[in-house]
């Protein structure tokens, strides 16, 4: 099998596994939805890379002492329906990297990043994301059981959280705007300053 050094030599109508994604040796940053390939958007501008350090700076002092871990892209986490055991790489054809995940299940954990769906996903939307790219990962993670869901929107200032239900749906739980406090669904010791999150924002 030839080495996979350019983005090029794949054929995006084929279908992937992630034991092909870690053979490929090229710069593009891609994701693996279903076995399909998804390109990321280009590199993240300042507005967004201010909202995850504000971001992890306030999850990292949290759960510094807690068995829950913290993690920013990039960040492998590979997933698949919540009503399955964990899978071999073959068997495995998602995998993406969200902005900031938490995961308190330590077993999931390998050399690789994560095997399974973390317990909360928080992406920081970017002008290159597209409306059904929001809706495949909307879905995605509820498929895969991810239990809350956060949508940071840069330019808005504004924040949506999303709780899993006991139907395996997302649920809107509350909205936020620059000015308010969140207080995550699985974490109700922890708020969130978002003033302080939106901070540090200049002109482009």
């Amino acid at each position: 099998m030839p080495k996979i050094t350019h983005l090029s030599q794949l054929d995006l109508n084929k279908t992937y596994s992630y034991a092909d994604y870690l053979t490929w040796q090229f710069d593009e940053t891609v994701e693996l939805i279903k076995g399909k390939i998804m390109l990321m958007s280009p590199a993240p501008n300042v507005k967004h890379q201010d909202i995850s350090m504000n971001l992890t700076r306030s999850l990292s002092v949290f759960f510094k002492h807690k068995k829950c871990r913290v993690y920013a892209a990039p960040f492998d986490v590979r997933l698949y329906d919540r009503k399955k055991s964990i899978l071999a790489n073959k068997e495995i054809h998602t995998v993406v990297q969200p902005d900031l995940c938490v995961i308190c299940d330590t077993q999931k954990l390998d050399e690789q990043g994560c095997n399974g769906a973390p317990d909360w996903i928080i992406e920081i939307l970017s002008k290159g994301n597209s409306k059904k790219e929001m809706q495949i990962k909307y879905e995605l993670y509820a498929e895969s059981g991810v239990t809350e869901y956060w949508l940071v929107y840069p330019y808005e200032q504004a924040l949506y959280q999303f709780v899993l239900d006991d139907n395996g749906r997302y649920q809107l739980k509350a909205m936020h705007a620059n000015n308010g406090m969140a207080i995550p669904h699985l974490f109700p010791e922890l708020t969130i300053d978002l003033s302080e999150v939106f901070e540090s924002f200049g002109d482009e």
